[in-house]
C-alpha cells in the first residue's frame, strides 16, 4: 500500500523529483501547509526568502538564465500571486523557463471573494505558457511534471500552478508522475529537409551573407554549432541583446550588438547583405528599426523552434522550425567552406567610424565627470571578461551590454522584451545561486535599483556575493535623452533627489564605496571584485550622459545617430 502523504509533502516531492535544489519565495496564509511542509525538505530544497514577491521571480529568472535549469518561485495568495505578474510577463518575453506556485484559497471558497482570494489563473493565462489550478491533492503529481516539462521544452517559459489550500493538505497515496508527451503539444517539431536543403544552397550562393544570433542559441544550448556553421562559411554575425554570449566577444567573425543602440556597422550592413540568416530571434522592433525599410535587399532564412514567429515581424524565403541544436548542424553539412573576406573588410570602417566618434570618447575621456561607459569596460577588464553582466533597464543597461564583453556562454541577464525596471538586484542575486563558481556584476541606475532596493534584505541575509554597480546621474536617465532629443529638452519628472545609497547599505551589512574622481575608479574596482560577498560600488555620473549610437524611433535600422 502507498503512503499517504499530504497535498503539500507531494509538492515537495514532485519538485525534488524535477530536480529543484533552490526556490525564491514568501510565505503567507493560503501556502503555509506547503511552507510547512518545505520545513522538512530544508536539506534538499535551498529556499532563499526574497523581500518582495516581485523579486522571487526577478531571482528566478536569474537563476534559470545562468544555470539553464528551470527557475522556481513560491509564494502566495492574493497580493502575493498578484505581484508575479511582472515576473511572470517578463519571463514569458524573454522565453525564461521559471515554475511559480501561488497558494489560493480552498476550493468551497472559490468564487466567494474571500479572503486574498484572485483569480490568478485568469490573470496569468495571457502572460504564461501555461497555467493551471490544482484542485485534488491527486493532482499534485501530474501537474507538477506537467509544469516543468511545459516550461523547459520547446521555447521556454514561465509556468503557473495555483494551489488550493484544500490541495495541500489532503491525503492521498502518493505516485510520481512523469509526464515527456501533451498530445496536443508539439515542443520539438522534425525537420524539413527540403528547408534544410533550400538554406544551405542560399548560404552556399551567397557573396554577403550576414547571421543574426538571438537567444534561442543559447537556450536550445547549439553555441558550438552555431559556431561551427559561421567559420565553416565565414559568415560575419551579430547579437541581439540577450544574445551577446551567444559567441565570445573576441571572435573575428563577430561585428557587435544590433538595434537601436547596437554597434554602427551591424545595422548599416544589415541592409546591405544579400543574405540575413537568423537564428533564435525574434525580429524585434528595437532591431529591426522602420520595417518598410529592413533588408528589403536581401534573402531571408529563419531558424526558430517557434513556428509563430515566422512571418511575424519580417517577411522570411526559408522557414526552418525545430531545435537548433538538430538543424543548424544539418544545415553546416550542406554548406561548401569558403571565405568572403571582402564584404567582412567592409564592417570594418564602420567600426573605425563608431570608435573614434563614439566608443573613445565613452571610454576614455580625458576630463570632466565619469561617463557609463568607461566605468563598464573598466569592469569588465577587471574580470578578464569572465562574468555574468546582469543589467537593470535603461541607460544602465543599454552602456553595460555596450561595452561589457563576454568570453563564456550564459553571462547575459537583462530584461529584453518588456524592459522591466527593477529586475536588475533580484536576477542578480539569483545568477549567484545559479552559477555560484562565477562573478556576478549588476550595473543600475538610480531610478530601477529603488524599484526593488528592499532585496538588499536578502543578500544581507544570504550574503550573496553580488557585486552591485550604481551608476548614479539624479535622473532617469534614458527617459531623460528621449526628453532631450525629442521633447525639447523638457525635463518632465525624470530628475531624481536620491537617498544615500551608502549609508543604505551599510544598513544591510553591505560594503561600499563611492566614486566621485576618476583617478580613483581603479583601485575601488579591485577593491569591489577582492571583497568577499556583497559589494556597492557607487559612481558619480555625468548627467547628461547619452547613449550612442543611436537609431531614431521609426527611423531606418541604418540611419544612426552618433552624435547629439
Amino acid at each position: 500500500m502507498a503512503e499517504k502523504i499530504t497535498g503539500a509533502e507531494a509538492m515537495m516531492r514532485a519538485l525534488e523529483k524535477e530536480g529543484v535544489n533552490t526556490l525564491f519565495g514568501y510565505p503567507g496564509g493560503a501556502i503555509m501547509p506547503t511552507y510547512d511542509a518545505l520545513y522538512d525538505h530544508k536539506k534538499t530544497l535551498n529556499h532563499i526568502l526574497v523581500r518582495h514577491e516581485q523579486g522571487a521571480v526577478h531571482a528566478a529568472q536569474g537563476y534559470a538564465r545562468v544555470s539553464g535549469k528551470v527557475g522556481c518561485a513560491i509564494v502566495t495568495s492574493g497580493p502575493g500571486a498578484t505581484n508575479t505578474v511582472t515576473g511572470i510577463a517578463d519571463a514569458m518575453a524573454d522565453s525564461t523557463p521559471v515554475v511559480v506556485i501561488c497558494g489560493q484559497v480552498g476550493v468551497s471558497m472559490l468564487g466567494t471573494d474571500a479572503f486574498q482570494e484572485v483569480d490568478v489563473v485568469g490573470i496569468t493565462s495571457p502572460a504564461s505558457k501555461w497555467s493551471y489550478q490544482i484542485r485534488r491533492a491527486s493532482d499534485v503529481a501530474w501537474a507538477v511534471s506537467r509544469a516543468f516539462y511545459i516550461a523547459r521544452s520547446g521555447r521556454p517559459g514561465p509556468v503557473v500552478l495555483d494551489f488550493t489550500k484544500n490541495a495541500q493538505t489532503e491525503l492521498i497515496d502518493y505516485k510520481p508522475a512523469k509526464i515527456n508527451f501533451i498530445r496536443s503539444y508539439d515542443p520539438t517539431p522534425a525537420l524539413n529537409k527540403d528547408s534544410i536543403k533550400t538554406a544551405a544552397k542560399l548560404i552556399n550562393n551567397s557573396v554577403k551573407p550576414f547571421a543574426l544570433l538571438g537567444q534561442g542559441v543559447e537556450l536550445g544550448n547549439a553555441n558550438q554549432e552555431v559556431k561551427a556553421l559561421l567559420e565553416k562559411a565565414q559568415i560575419p554575425f551579430a547579437s541581439t541583446l540577450l544574445g551577446l554570449s551567444d559567441i565570445p566577444s573576441d571572435h573575428p567573425l563577430n561585428m557587435g550588438m544590433l538595434g537601436m543602440h547596437g554597434n554602427l556597422g551591424p545595422n548599416v550592413m544589415t541592409n546591405q547583405c544579400d543574405l540575413l540568416i537568423a537564428i533564435g530571434m525574434r525580429f524585434d522592433d528595437r532591431v529591426t528599426g522602420n520595417l518598410d525599410t529592413y533588408a528589403k535587399q536581401a534573402k531571408i532564412i529563419h531558424f526558430d523552434i517557434d513556428p509563430s514567429e515566422f512571418n511575424k515581424n519580417v517577411k522570411i524565403d526559408v522557414a526552418i522550425l525545430g531545435d537548433c541544436k538538430e538543424s543548424i548542424p544539418a544545415v553546416t553539412e550542406l554548406v561548401d567552406a569558403t571565405k568572403h573576406d571582402s564584404w567582412i573588410a567592409g564592417f570594418k570602417p564602420y567600426a573605425e567610424k563608431e570608435y573614434n566618434k563614439v566608443i573613445d570618447k565613452a571610454t576614455h575621456p580625458e576630463n570632466g565627470p565619469l561617463l557609463m561607459g568607461e566605468v563598464v569596460q573598466k569592469i569588465s577588464e577587471a574580470t578578464n571578461n569572465e562574468a555574468i553582466l546582469v543589467t537593470d533597464v535603461g541607460q544602465n543597461q543599454m552602456f553595460a551590454c555596450r561595452y561589457f564583453k563576454y568570453s563564456k556562454p550564459r553571462s547575459v541577464v537583462t530584461s529584453g522584451g518588456i524592459g522591466t525596471m527593477g529586475f536588475g538586484l533580484p536576477a542578480a542575486i539569483g545568477a549567484t545561486f545559479g552559477a555560484p563558481d562565477r562573478t556576478v556584476c549588476v550595473f543600475c541606475g538610480d531610478g530601477g535599483l529603488q524599484m526593488t532596493l528592499q532585496e538588499f534584505g536578502t543578500i544581507m541575509e544570504q550574503h550573496a556575493p553580488v557585486k552591485i554597480i550604481l551608476l548614479n546621474n539624479n535622473f532617469l536617465g534614458n527617459v531623460r535623452q528621449w526628453q532631450s532629443m525629442f521633447f525639447r529638452r523638457r525635463y518632465s519628472f525624470t530628475p531624481m533627489l536620491n537617498p544615500d545609497y551608502a549609508m543604505i547599505a551599510k544598513a544591510y551589512n553591505i560594503a561600499t564605496r563611492t566614486v566621485i574622481e576618476r583617478e580613483e575608479l581603479n583601485d575601488a574596482i579591485t577593491e569591489m571584485l577582492n571583497t568577499d560577498g556583497p559589494f556597492l560600488l557607487q559612481c558619480a555620473i555625468m548627467e547628461e550622459d547619452n547613449v550612442l549610437p543611436m537609431t531614431p524611433p521609426g527611423a531606418n535600422v541604418d540611419e544612426m545617430l552618433l552624435e547629439i
